[in-house]
């Protein structure tokens, strides 16, 4: 199963985690990262790296972010350090 993980401003990832689980149920393989005006981002980078680690079971990572361009869709590409295969539609 393809592993996703949520990045937004704000408490915004956890509030459609709620959502989403209230309609389908809890879901295994989905991690969010909830991301502060005052958060060291460095510490952010590594929470993004540990939550696809933690949902990968060898299908894959979606990587969901709330505005692009914003911190929360930049930040994953910072860390990923040429690794992988990455793929983005607005």
């Amino acid at each position: 199963m393809i592993g996703m993980v949520l990045v937004t401003h704000g408490a915004l990832a956890e509030e459609f985690r709620a959502a989403l689980e209230h309609v389908v149920g809890a879901q295994e393989n989905l991690a969010t990262i909830c991301i502060g005006p005052d958060d060291d981002m460095e510490k952010r980078r590594e929470d993004i790296v540990d939550a696809i680690v933690k949902v990968d079971t060898g299908d894959g990572v979606a990587l969901l972010t709330d505005m692009f361009g914003g911190t929360p869709s930049i930040s994953p590409f910072r860390c990923s350090k040429g690794q992988g295969r990455g793929r983005g539609r607005n």
